[in-house]
């Protein structure tokens, strides 16, 4: 029996060698046999074979029955790639927490702390990601929302209060996002409401910050004019965030949710 490349890249992927997928295809065409049965319809060496389905065991592609000779009997594929599936997605996510620690470690230690980022999706996606990564405080103004962005805000600021982050935030009164205003304001949050500037910004732990700014038409931001400053300068982010605290204690600002 013979199988298309792609199939045989993705039992790769699952970690079989090329003596292992011919076995296992074999395995797959006779349901249950012998190790001299599968060998011949392989093509697979017979002083290999048993090493091979005793792999292929210990993998979960096969099982052993005991008696004379030794019977093989292939694991149904649904079976085989349902446990796999669940097996490389653990170990994705271990890889991805691991190295997502490695990277967030380091970002105060790289020499040049301020990148200029261009375009709504990459400023939203950048965005996110700060906010993900605050430990103890974040400080948010949101004048201008991109598309998509009232859901990805919300889910965000919700996680990052779950891990026992505080949250302050204004948002633009004008802007005529009441409905994502009024869905956030139900988060434990600080929330304000004043007349901002159609600027975005994010202060996270008073250590990082992202400031966005875009044109603006009929009270919409523009997205392909978006541009975004992150930074990391210790200095410049407490100036910020000083600027971010007066704002917030002026009598400017004044909470409309519920009035």
């Amino acid at each position: 029996m013979s199988v298309n490349q792609k199939t045989i890249n993705a039992l790769k992927i699952l970690g079989l060698t090329e003596y292992e997928i011919q076995a296992y295809i074999a395995t797959m065409s006779l349901i249950s046999a012998t190790a001299t049965e599968i060998s011949l319809e392989s093509k697979v060496p017979r002083s290999k074979v048993y090493a091979v389905l005793k792999s292929l065991s210990k993998k979960g592609f096969v099982e052993i029955i005991n008696g004379k000779p030794l019977k093989f009997n292939v694991v149904p594929p649904n079976e085989v790639f349902e446990k796999s599936r669940s097996y490389i997605k653990e170990q994705l996510d271990e890889a991805e927490n691991e190295l997502n620690f490695i990277y967030q470690d380091q970002i105060p230690s790289v020499p040049a702390p301020i990148w200029l980022i261009n375009g709504s999706e990459k400023n939203l996606k950048k965005e996110m990601e700060i906010i993900s990564r605050a430990k103890e405080s974040i400080f948010i103004l949101v004048g201008l929302m991109f598309k998509d962005e009232s859901r990805l805000l919300k889910d965000n600021l919700e996680k990052a209060i779950k891990k026992g982050v505080h949250v302050r935030s204004i948002f633009n009164g004008s802007y005529g996002e009441e409905d994502i205003i009024k869905e956030i304001s139900k988060l434990n949050l600080e929330m304000k409401i004043t007349q901002t500037p159609f600027i975005k910004l994010v202060i996270r732990d008073k250590k990082e910050m992202l400031i966005t700014f875009c044109k603006i038409k009929e009270n919409k931001p523009l997205p392909k004019t978006a541009m975004g400053i992150w930074n990391q300068y210790n200095e410049f982010v407490e100036m910020v965030y000083g600027i971010y605290n007066y704002i917030w204690s002026t009598e400017l600002l004044m909470n409309k949710i519920g009035q």
